[in-house]
């Protein structure tokens, strides 16, 4: 029995913060000044630490992001071959920044992670009120490390 899909959307993985020269000297400072404190307190590990988590966001940030197709049917969001079923969360909320909208939906489980799903402004009407009947929306307020990712521009 094929499933009847509601609404079919694409949207980007995750939004792209502008780095500017700035920022980049800013990090450079800040891992020069890292490596120079692990290197005089003699804490080798702590260095290579250090160099790769430098290394592994360099890649992230630069890294363009893919294009996701999603879809919401009466069993849930399926984000490529993946399907949150709407039983697994206990709400959404909506959240925007610079014209970007995004669906966060909130676990039933008490260490379960937040889904963030970027839509666009022409299909949220529509997206919003499927989720409307069947969780409860909440307003959604960013975490430490949500509002930390969005201050460093990650």
């Amino acid at each position: 029995m094929a499933k009847k899909e509601l609404v079919n959307w694409e949207a980007r993985e995750y939004i792209v913060r502008e780095k500017n020269t700035g920022w980049w000297i800013g990090f450079a400072v800040v891992v020069v000044a890292l490596c120079v404190v692990a290197i005089l307190i003699g804490q080798w590990l702590f260095l290579a630490v250090i160099v790769l988590a430098a290394i592994s966001l360099v890649l992230h940030v630069t890294r363009k992001p893919r294009t996701l197709h999603y879809s919401l049917s009466k069993d849930g969001l399926s984000e490529g071959n993946n399907l949150y079923a709407f039983g697994d969360f206990r709400s959404f909320g909506i959240l925007s920044e610079n014209n970007h909208y995004s669906l966060v939906l909130t676990p039933k489980k008490r260490f379960g992670m937040r889904v963030t799903v970027f839509f666009p402004e022409t299909e949220g009407e529509q997206i919003v009120d499927i989720f409307g009947a069947r969780l409860p929306m909440e307003p959604v307020k960013l975490d430490l490390m949500d509002k930390l990712v969005r201050w460093l521009r990650i």
